[in-house]
C-alpha cells in the first residue's frame, strides 16, 4: 500500500528580483512526495486574493491536492521576497501576519493526519498564535511526526522550536540549525555529538543533518550512523534544495528502503535542485536516478 503522509505550513510565494515563484518549504516537501507518488495531504491557508488563487491552481497543476488548503477572507496569501546574492545561501524577508498565520483546526484534516504514516511540520508556520495553537492539536495524533527545523529569523524562539522538538520522532536540520539548538541546551565538541544529544535529551528516533555541499548524515537512536559526503554539481541557487533532499528522503525511507540509499537518494535530489533555478525545477526520479548513476559520490 502507497505510505500516506500529511505535511503542514506555509505556502506563499517567493519574490526573486526578476520573478515570482510558488514556495514554503512545507509545500514544497508535499509537491515533492506528489511527485514520487506518495499518498500527500497538505494543510496550509491562502488568502482570497488573486495570489491566493494562483498558489491554489499551482498546486493542483503539481497534482497536490487542495483539499486541506482553507481560503480566509481577513488576511492576505503569503510573501516572502528572496535575496539570492549568494546562490549558496539564500536568504528571506517574509510579511507577517499573512493567511496561513491563521490555520483553523478541522476535526477531518484531524483524521487524515491520525491516518497517516508521516506527519511533516516545520518552525515557520509555528510563529503566530492561530497556527501555532492548530498544529499542536494535530500533534496529538500522528505515527511519526517529522520536524523539519528550518529556522528563518525573527521568525522562532527558542521556547517555540524546544516544544516543537518535544513532539518528534525524526528531525531534519542543517549544520547551523543543529550548532545553534543543541547550544541551548549543552556543550559538544563535533556534530555527531551534537546529534547525539539531541537525540537523548528528545527522545528521537532519528536525526538528519545537512551539510550544504559537503552532503549529510543521519543518526539513529539504535546507533546506526550514515554518512553521504554529497554530489558535485553547478549550483544555480539554493531555494527548495532542503525541502528537495526531505521528501527525497521520505519518499525512499517510507517505501523501504535503507537509511544509507534515502540518505543517497537525498543527497542526489537537493544537488539535483540546487543545480536548477528555483525550488521545484521540472525533473522525476529518472533524473536523481541520472545523477547518482553519472558520478561518484564527491570527495571533500
Amino acid at each position: 500500500m502507497t505510505p500516506k503522509l500529511t505535511v503542514f505550513g506555509e505556502v506563499l510565494w517567493d519574490v526573486l528580483p526578476d520573478v515570482r515563484l510558488a514556495g514554503g518549504a512545507t509545500m514544497n516537501v508535499a509537491a515533492h512526495l506528489q511527485r514520487y507518488g506518495m499518498d500527500v495531504s497538505f494543510i496550509s491557508r491562502v488568502g482570497h486574493d488573486e495570489l491566493g488563487a494562483e498558489l491554489l491552481a499551482f498546486m493542483a497543476q503539481q497534482g497536490l491536492s487542495t483539499e486541506w488548503v482553507q481560503t480566509g477572507e481577513t488576511h492576505l496569501t503569503g510573501i516572502a521576497k528572496a535575496n539570492v546574492s549568494d546562490s549558496n545561501e539564500v536568504t528571506y524577508k517574509i510579511l507577517h501576519p499573512v493567511a496561513w498565520d491563521y490555520i483553523q483546526f478541522d476535526p477531518a484534516a484531524a483524521e487524515t493526519v491520525a491516518a497517516s504514516d508521516f506527519f511533516v511540520y516545520g518552525t515557520l508556520a509555528a510563529r503566530d498564535r492561530t497556527t501555532r495553537d492548530t498544529l499542536m492539536r494535530y500533534l496529538a495524533h500522528p505515527r511519526v511526526p517529522v520536524f523539519d527545523v528550518n529556522l528563518r529569523p525573527p521568525h522562532y524562539t527558542r521556547e517555540q522550536v524546544l516544544e516543537l522538538l518535544g513532539f518528534a520522532r525524526i528531525v531534519k536540520m542543517n549544520e547551523h540549525e543543529l550548532r545553534e539548538v543543541t547550544g541551548w541546551i549543552a556543550a559538544f565538541e563535533n556534530e555527531k555529538q551534537a546529534m547525539a544529544l539531541l537525540l537523548d535529551q528528545f527522545r528521537l528516533d532519528m536525526i538528519i543533518l545537512t551539510c550544504g555541499a559537503e552532503g549529510a548524515m543521519v543518526l539513529t537512536r539504535s546507533g546506526e550512523y550514515d554518512r553521504h559526503p554529497g554530489f558535485t554539481v553547478k549550483v544555480a541557487d539554493t531555494i527548495g534544495s532542503g525541502d528537495a533532499f526531505l521528501g527525497a528522503f521520505l519518499y525512499q525511507y517510507a517505501t523501504a528502503h535503507s537509511i544509507a540509499g534515502s540518505l543517497e537518494f537525498a543527497c542526489a535530489a537537493g544537488a539535483f535542485v540546487a543545480s536548477k533555478s528555483g525550488a521545484l525545477p521540472a525533473f522525476g526520479e529518472a533524473d536523481i536516478q541520472s545523477l547518482i548513476h553519472s558520478q561518484q559520490p564527491a570527495v571533500h
